[in-house]
């Protein structure tokens, strides 16, 4: 199941537990998951993007080792609200991992990664730590985001 509404994904839940989120680039994907008790997400790992199947099996993999019940994809929209060039590649993205069993949310990531790289500035990160870091707190942005709002 993929849902757009936060009630519509909590309610497919069987309960709570750990939520991964996935913020899906074209070379990378970053990796963020929470508690069982949706309190706080943290960065996990970033995935380098290669064939789908090699994609899908280190997510199948990380699901199942980290007993993940939820997927939070962040969705690329643009500034006013419509889809923008990304979106329908992880729109995809989403129907290709439906399969794995999970209910999928897709949450809006509008400026994850500008939140982030701002973070990582003020923090005086340099450029290659802010480019090995930058897309798993992104997803963790996301997924705090997601719930955040399911709480």
């Amino acid at each position: 199941m993929i849902s757009a509404s936060t009630l519509d994904f909590r309610d497919a839940l069987p309960d709570r537990g750990r939520l991964a989120g996935l913020d899906v680039g074209t070379r990378t994907i970053g990796v963020a998951l929470c508690d069982a008790g949706w309190t706080i997400a943290s960065p996990a790992e970033t995935i380098l993007r290669a064939k789908f199947s090699v994609d899908a099996a280190k997510l199948r993999a990380l699901v199942a080792a980290q007993l993940v019940k939820g997927l939070v994809i962040g969705l690329p929209l643009n500034l006013d609200g419509s889809d923008s060039p990304r979106t329908q590649s992880v729109r995809a993205f989403a129907r290709n991992v439906e399969p794995f069993g999970l209910p999928i949310l897709l949450w809006d990531e509008r400026w994850s990664t500008q939140a982030v790289t701002r973070t990582l500035l003020d923090a005086d990160a340099s450029r290659a730590r802010r480019a090995e870091l930058v897309d798993k707190l992104a997803a963790a942005y996301i997924l705090q985001g997601a719930i955040d709002a399911m709480i």
